[in-house]
């Protein structure tokens, strides 16, 4: 038979101090002594006394508890950094994350916004799998809530996201700055869905190049569908041209990953011959492409740790318009990107 769990009553008896004195304690109240404090910490852990949350709870009429709704995230590769974020800054807090993952799913998110709610979360963070707009439940109006990697129609909700336009003009700058001009893009996605990161990405393209007094070339933009595949065919397709790009910034790593094979089989070697850049920083492509891609990177774990800042801090109930916050990618260099390739006299691009 398990031993019976110590009482708070059994901490009184054994610290000689009367019920609402370790009640105090417990709850971290003033009008305490330190040296009764102590003694009685001492006790709690000498017999291995734990408060549990439903007590906790009830005295506190708080569960220091955040639900963490995904949508898909934790089947991605960067649910890791995300999470990790809102972990890290929950725990400085003296809080803990419920996470669960809706998997698409209308029912389950439903579902699950409904059981958080009932568990007395303090504030939900609702984790899209990308960057774009979203339907949430009605249900979070109910609660402190905080929208990461995506926003809600009519922006109804507190939310962060990355600077898609930002990363985008960044990218284009690195290339250059070494001197290329021919700078082929090729779009994480299709233009036409209308995804903040596919459009903005290729306006800080746009905006990068007006800034060094270069010309848009749309002949040298192709939209891409992300994956591998998509990469390696488009970067064939540029280098095709009759004025082809010295360098590329690619939507995705996946995308600067294809174009790779396709340099290799030209006899192309990156970065004497031709410069690239890619996106997202998904470090199990970009470390391990030779060279390593230079490329830019989502701000997911600073997304998750924003997130959780803001349940902590913001003044909800209040009239203000819910805050939309872009957080910036950052370039992480690595080995893709050199000086524009000198060619001999009458030597064919």
């Amino acid at each position: 038979m398990a031993a019976r769990k110590p009482s708070i009553q059994d901490i009184a008896r054994a610290a000689g101090v009367g019920v609402g004195t370790v009640s105090r304690v417990l709850n971290e109240r003033p009008n305490v002594a330190e040296e009764t404090r102590a003694k009685v910490e001492r006790v709690m852990q000498r017999l291995g006394y734990r408060p549990t949350f439903a007590a906790r709870h009830m005295r506190t009429g708080r569960s220091q508890l955040f639900g963490f709704l995904t949508d898909q995230v934790t089947t991605t590769p960067f649910a890791h950094e995300l999470i990790k974020g809102a972990q890290a800054r929950a725990r400085q807090a003296d809080r803990m994350l419920m996470v669960i993952d809706a998997d698409g799913d209308d029912r389950v998110r439903e579902q699950a916004v409904a059981n958080l709610i009932e568990r007395g979360v303090e504030g939900i963070i609702y984790a899209a799998m990308f960057h774009h707009e979203v339907h949430v439940p009605a249900a979070l109006h109910e609660v402190p809530t905080v929208l990461v990697d995506c926003y809600a129609v009519g922006r109804t909700f507190a939310s962060v996201v990355p600077d898609e336009v930002r990363g985008g003009r960044e990218a284009t700058e690195r290339l250059l700055a070494d001197g290329h001009r021919r700078i082929g893009m090729v779009t994480n996605d299709v233009l036409a869905t209308g995804y903040p990161a596919a459009v903005g990405r290729l306006e800080g393209y746009k905006e990068a190049l007006a800034a060094a007094g270069v010309p848009f070339d749309e002949a040298l933009l192709r939209e891409g569908t992300g994956n591998a595949d998509s990469g390696y065919g488009w970067a064939h397709d540029l280098l095709d041209a009759d004025d082809p790009p010295t360098a590329f910034f690619f939507g995705t790593d996946r995308m600067a990953m294809g174009a790779y094979f396709a340099f290799a089989e030209r006899g192309l070697t990156v970065p004497d011959d031709v410069s690239v850049v890619g996106f997202d920083d998904q470090h199990y492509i970009a470390d391990a492409l030779r060279p390593a891609l230079t490329t830019i990177a989502l701000p997911h774990a600073a997304m998750g740790r924003w997130a959780v800042d803001h349940l902590l801090t913001a003044p909800w109930g209040d009239d203000r318009p819910p805050l939309q916050r872009r957080l910036p990618c950052p370039i992480v260099e690595r080995g893709s990107v050199g000086p524009v390739p000198t060619r001999a006299e009458g030597e064919e691009a």
